[in-house]
C-alpha cells in the first residue's frame, strides 16, 4: 500500500492564456476529445495510489464540482436506453474516482499561496500535488514514479524534463547530479531563471511529493517571479537543506494553458481513442496530404 494517500491538485488560475474560450470555462475541463482535461489528472492521482484528493478552485469553477458529482437526471435518461449501458456506467464511475474534497483560494497569489490553502486537508502526512495545467499521459504513471522515488530514497520528490533554452526561462532550473536511471539529487532551484542563472536545463512540470513542512514555510516565503508566492521557492529550501528527489519521469507531457499543447493533446488522444482513433488518422492522413 502506497505510503502517499492525498493530492492536492491546484485548479484556480484564471486560464488568461486561453481566453476567450476560459472567460466562462475553467481551463481545467477544456476537453481532450471527451473527457476534461482535469479528468485525466484525477485518474492519474487514482492509478498512483491516492484515496484523497483536494482541487483548489476559486470563483465560477463549481462546474469542476459538478463533474465530479452524480448526476441523477441525466443517468435516469440514460438509464432508459439499454444501448447507452456502458456511458452510464462511466458517468457513475466518475463520482467514484476518489474521496474529492474542495477548497476555494479567496485570492490568486500563485501556486504556493494555493498549495499553502491545503494544509488543515494533508494534516501530518506525505502529498502528492499535481498541477491544474499539466495532463501527463503514460502507461505508468508520473505521480506513481514519484511516490516510488519518495518511498525509496526518503526525500521529497519533483518530476523534471529536460526542456529547451528558451523555455526553461519561463519554467525553472534545477542544480541536478545523477543518482541512477530516471533519478537524480537537486540540491537547488530558481524560478524564471534569468540566463545566467540557469543551472540546467531540467524543470519541474506539474508534479511533486512534498511533506507537510512545506507549509510552515509557505508561511514565510516572499512573493517572487511574478509578485507570487511560488512554490518552487519554497522547495528551494528544502532542496538546498537536505536535497530532493528529481524524476526524469516516463511520460509526455501537455500544457493545457497553452492553446498548442491543448490542440496536441486532442490530437494524440483522438488516433488512440476506440471509438474514433482509425477514422481520425484516415483524415488526418487525407489532411497532410493537402498541407
Amino acid at each position: 500500500m502506497s505510503t502517499v494517500r492525498k493530492a492536492v491538485i491546484p485548479a484556480a488560475g484564471l486560464g488568461t492564456r486561453v481566453l476567450p474560450a476560459t472567460k466562462s470555462m475553467p481551463k481545467e475541463m477544456l476537453p481532450i476529445v471527451d473527457k476534461p482535461a482535469i479528468q485525466f489528472i484525477v485518474e492519474e492521482a487514482v492509478r498512483s495510489g491516492i484515496t484523497d484528493i483536494l482541487i483548489i478552485t476559486n470563483r465560477g469553477k463549481g462546474i469542476l464540482e459538478d463533474h465530479f458529482d452524480r448526476s441523477p437526471e441525466l443517468e435516469e435518461r440514460l438509464a432508459m436506453n439499454p444501448a447507452k449501458a456502458d456511458i452510464l456506467k462511466e458517468i457513475i464511475d466518475i463520482s467514484k474516482l476518489a474521496n474529492i474534497q474542495y477548497v476555494r483560494q479567496k485570492e490568486t497569489r500563485g501556486l504556493g499561496h494555493a498549495v499553502a490553502c491545503a494544509k488543515s486537508f494533508v494534516g501530518n502526512e506525505p502529498f502528492a500535488v499535481l498541477y491544474g495545467d499539466d495532463v501527463i499521459m503514460g502507461d505508468n504513471p508520473t505521480c506513481g514514479q514519484l511516490v516510488k522515488a519518495y518511498e525509496k530514497y526518503g526525500k521529497c520528490a519533483v518530476g523534471v524534463k529536460e526542456v529547451s533554452p528558451q523555455d526553461v526561462q519561463k519554467y525553472c532550473s534545477l542544480k541536478v547530479e545523477h543518482l541512477e536511471g530516471r533519478n537524480y539529487l537537486c540540491t537547488d532551484m530558481v524560478e524564471k531563471p534569468k540566463p545566467e542563472q540557469v543551472m540546467s536545463l531540467f524543470s519541474i512540470l506539474g508534479r511533486c511529493v512534498l511533506t507537510p513542512e512545506i507549509f510552515e514555510i509557505l508561511e514565510h516565503t516572499a512573493p517572487g517571479a511574478g509578485g507570487e508566492i511560488q512554490l518552487t521557492d519554497a522547495m528551494r529550501q528544502i532542496a538546498m537543506r537536505d536535497g530532493m528527489i528529481a524524476v526524469d519521469f516516463d511520460g509526455k507531457r501537455y500544457d493545457m494553458g497553452n492553446k498548442l499543447g491543448i490542440m496536441q493533446a486532442s490530437v494524440e488522444v483522438a488516433l488512440k481513442h476506440p471509438e474514433i482513433g482509425d477514422d481520425f488518422r484516415r483524415y488526418l492522413k487525407e489532411l497532410a496530404s493537402t498541407l
